[in-house]
C-alpha cells in the first residue's frame, strides 16, 4: 500500500504500542510520531484516528516524564475531539451518539489525569471548558435541536435536509484525503452552513441549543459573592488506565485569571458509604449525611472527602452553584453536615444545576404564556381492573399485588419498591388542585384509572405541554445487570434486564403492575402503563416550567462518567422541562405530601422564584424533622 497510506500508519501504531508494553520507550516514540505524521496528510487533523495519535503519543511522553511534550497535544486532543463531535451531533442518533462517545474517554481521562499531576493553568481551563462541553452541550443539544426542528412542516424538512448533508459529509470524511471526491465536499459544506444559518436565524432557541459556552463567559455570568463548581470524575492514568476512578472539582470565583483545580478523593473511599448493609432505611440516610459516617479502611464521610477540602477556595462565597458527576449525583448537597454538626443548607446556599453552562446560557421557556395548564397525577390505580372493570378478563393466573407496601418506618408508607396504592398522593393533588385554581393556573386531575400512560403521552403531542406537569406514583431504577453478580442478573424483568439505560428508570401509571409482572400489556390495544425514561425524553415539554417527580428514586439512573445520569432527569431535560424535582430514595409518602403543599404554597401563592420556594420547603421541612430521610430525599435541578 505504500508507507504514505493510513494502514500502514496504523501498522506503525500498533507496533509502537507493543514497544511501550515493552518499556522500551526510545523505540516506541518515533514510530509514534511517524504514524501521526501520515494520518495528519492522508486523513486530516480532524480525523478520529489523528486523535488517537495524539492521545498515545501524550501517554508515552507522560511515562517518559517529559510533561513540556505532554501539554500541547493534550491541548490539540481536547480541540479535535470536540469537532469530531460537534460533526457526529448533526447525523446520529442519541444511542449512537452515546457509543461515539465512548471512544473519547481515554483523552478525557487522560487529560484529567495530567492537569491533576501538573500545575498548569492552560489544562485546567481546557478541563473546565471540556466539562462544559461533555456535561452541558451535548445534553441540552441532543433533544432540543430535535424539538426545535420538528416544530413546523417547514422547519422539519430543512432539518432532514441538513441531516442528510452531514450524513453525507461523514462519509466522505472518513476517506482519505487522496479519495475524497473535494468539489463535493465543498459543495455540502456550503449547502449545510447555509441551512444552519437560515435555521438559526428563522427557529427560536436554535442559535443557543447550538451555542458551546467557555469558562470566561460562566465567569462573566457570575455575581459578586457567587462562585461555580464543575465535579469531574475520572479513571486515574499513571503509567496505564489504573482501575481508579478520581473526583475533583473545578472551581470558577469572579475577576480570577483561571478556574482551580482541586482534586478531592478516590471513588472508592465513599462507595462503601451508599451500601445500606440491612439497615433501616431511615437509619441509613441519617446516617449517611451526618458527621458519624465516617467508616474505617481510609473511607471518609461526606463531609471529609467533597466539602472540606474546597472551604479555603470558598470562603467568601454565598452561592455556589455546582454540577455534580458520578456518584455525586445520589448526593443531596444540602444536607451534607459540616463539623458543627448543621447542614450545609444552614451556611450556604447552593444551586445544583445539569451543567454550569446554564450560568452564561439560562434555559428560557419556549412560550411561557401559552398555557395556564396544570397536570396532575395522583391517587393511581396500579391493578389491570382500572383499564377494564370487567374482572372476568384479568387472566386467571395473575395474583393482585394491592395492599401493604414496605413499612420501614413506623408511619411512613414509601413510594417505591411495591406498586401498591399510595394513599396520600391523592390527598396531595387534591391539595394541590386548590393552591393552583387559587394562582389562576388550571388543574387537570388525573386519578385512579384516568392516570394512565395513554393521558400522559398525549402532553405536548398536539399543542403546548402545561406549565405544571406533577406525577405522584411510584417511580423506579434498576442498576446494569452487566455489572451484576450472575446470579442477580438471571431471571428479571424486561424493564430490569435491559440493556439501555433509559429503559431500566421510569415511572409507573395505572394498570402498570399487569406488565411489571408478565412483560405485556394487559390488553394489546392499550400501552402497558410502565413509562420509561426513553419514552419520556422522546416527548416535547419545552413549554413547561415545572415537572415534580414526587416519587421514589426518580432522580438515579446510570451513571455514565461526565456525562450524567443517564435516568429520568435525563429524559425530561431533553424534552425540554426547566425545572425537575427528583427523589434520591425512597421517599415517605405523608411528609412527601407536607413538603410538596408547602413547596407549591411558597412558589404561588406567596410568590416565590421556584429555587427560593423550594430551598424555603425544605428548611420548613427541616425545622420540623430533624433528620434528613424526612425532608432531604428531594433535590431541584435546574
Amino acid at each position: 500500500l505504500g508507507r504514505e497510506h493510513p494502514d500502514y500508519a496504523a501498522s506503525l501504531q500498533n507496533l509502537a504500542v507493543l514497544y511501550q508494553d515493552m518499556g522500551q520507550y526510545e523505540k516506541a516514540e518515533p514510530l509514534y510520531l511517524e504514524s501521526k505524521a501520515i494520518r495528519e496528510k492522508a486523513l486530516g487533523r480532524e480525523s478520529p484516528d489523528y486523535a488517537e495519535s495524539l492521545n498515545n503519543l501524550a501517554g508515552l511522553y507522560r511515562i517518559m516524564g517529559q510533561y513540556e511534550k505532554v501539554e500541547p497535544l493534550l491541548l490539540e486532543l481536547s480541540t479535535v475531539n470536540m469537532r469530531l463531535i460537534e460533526q457526529a451531533l448533526h447525523h446520529l442518533s442519541e444511542s449512537e451518539l452515546n457509543n461515539y462517545l465512548d471512544k473519547f474517554s481515554n483523552g478525557q481521562n487522560q487529560t484529567l489525569s495530567f492537569t491533576q499531576i501538573a500545575d498548569s493553568k492552560k489544562m485546567i481551563s481546557v478541563c473546565y471548558d471540556n466539562s462544559l462541553f461533555y456535561k452541558g452541550f451535548l445534553l441540552q443539544s441532543v433533544g432540543r435541536i430535535k424539538q426545535l426542528a420538528l416544530s413546523d412542516a417547514g422547519t422539519a424538512e430543512k432539518y432532514t435536509l441538513l441531516q442528510s448533508y452531514h450524513r453525507r459529509l461523514a462519509t466522505q470524511y472518513a476517506q482519505p484525503i487522496a479519495k475524497r471526491d473535494s468539489a463535493l465536499v465543498a459543495q455540502l459544506e456550503v449547502k449545510a452552513n447555509d441551512f444552519e444559518k437560515d435555521l438559526a436565524r428563522t427557529v427560536a432557541g436554535w442559535s443557543q441549543a447550538n451555542k458551546q459556552v467557555t469558562w470566561q463567559e460562566v465567569q462573566a455570568a457570575l455575581k459578586p459573592g457567587e462562585v461555580a463548581v464543575e465535579f469531574v470524575s475520572y479513571r486515574f492514568y499513571q503509567k496505564k488506565l489504573t482501575d481508579s476512578t478520581m473526583y475533583a472539582a473545578l472551581i470558577l470565583l469572579p475577576g480570577t485569571d483561571s478556574p482551580q483545580f482541586i482534586p478531592l478523593f478516590e471513588e472508592r473511599e465513599i462507595a462503601a458509604l451508599f451500601k445500606n448493609k440491612g439497615a433501616r432505611k431511615s437509619d441509613y440516610v441519617n446516617t449517611l449525611y451526618t458527621n458519624s459516617a465516617q467508616t474505617t479502611g481510609g473511607q471518609k464521610n461526606l463531609y471529609q472527602a467533597i466539602w472540606q477540602p474546597l472551604e479555603t477556595a470558598l470562603a467568601g462565597a454565598k452561592t455556589v452553584y455546582f454540577s455534580p458527576a458520578g456518584l455525586l449525583h445520589r448526593i443531596n448537597f444540602n444536607a451534607i453536615s459540616g463539623q458543627d454538626g448543621k447542614p450545609l443548607a444552614d451556611r450556604i446556599r447552593l444551586v445544583q444545576l445539569s451543567s454550569t453552562r446554564q450560568i452564561a446560557l439560562p434555559q428560557p421557556l419556549a412560550n411561557a404564556a401559552a398555557s395556564p395548564d396544570a397536570m396532575l397525577f395522583g391517587g393511581i390505580d396500579y391493578e389491570p381492573d382500572s383499564l377494564n372493570k370487567s374482572p372476568a378478563l384479568i387472566p386467571q393466573d395473575y395474583a393482585h399485588t394491592r395492599g401493604d407496601i414496605d413499612f420501614e418506618d413506623a408511619d411512613s408508607t414509601l413510594r417505591g419498591g411495591t406498586w401498591g396504592y399510595l394513599p396520600w398522593t391523592e390527598k396531595e393533588v387534591n391539595s394541590l388542585q386548590g393552591i393552583l385554581k387559587q394562582a389562576g393556573l388550571k388543574p387537570i386531575l388525573n386519578k385512579g384509572a384516568d392516570g394512565s400512560e395513554e393521558v400522559f403521552k398525549s402532553i405536548g403531542a398536539a399543542g403546548a405541554s402545561p406549565r405544571v406537569l406533577h406525577l405522584a406514583t411510584h417511580g423506579y431504577f434498576f442498576p446494569d445487570p452487566k455489572r451484576l453478580p450472575q446470579q442477580a442478573a438471571t431471571g428479571v424483568s424486561a424493564f430490569k434486564g435491559a440493556e439501555h439505560p433509559m429503559i431500566r428508570s421510569g415511572l409507573i401509571l395505572a394498570g402498570g403492575n399487569y406488565a411489571w409482572k408478565t412483560g405485556k400489556p394487559f390488553r394489546p390495544d392499550r400501552e402497558d402503563g410502565v413509562v420509561t425514561a426513553y419514552e419520556i425524553s422522546q416527548m416535547n415539554l419545552s413549554n413547561t416550567e415545572l415537572v415534580v417527580l414526587s416519587a421514589c428514586e426518580t432522580g438515579l439512573g446510570d451513571i455514565e462518567g461526565n456525562e450524567g445520569v443517564y435516568g429520568l432527569q435525563r429524559a425530561l431535560k431533553i424534552a425540554g422541562a426547566k425545572y425537575v424535582v427528583m427523589s434520591l430514595w425512597q421517599v415517605p409518602d405523608a411528609q412527601t405530601q407536607e413538603l410538596m403543599t408547602v413547596f407549591y404554597t411558597n412558589w404561588l401563592s406567596r410568590k416565590m422564584p421556584i429555587p427560593e420556594a423550594f430551598d424555603a420547603a425544605q428548611k420548613t421541612m427541616r425545622e420540623k424533622y430533624e433528620h434528613p430521610f424526612f425532608w432531604a430525599g428531594f433535590i431541584l435541578l435546574r
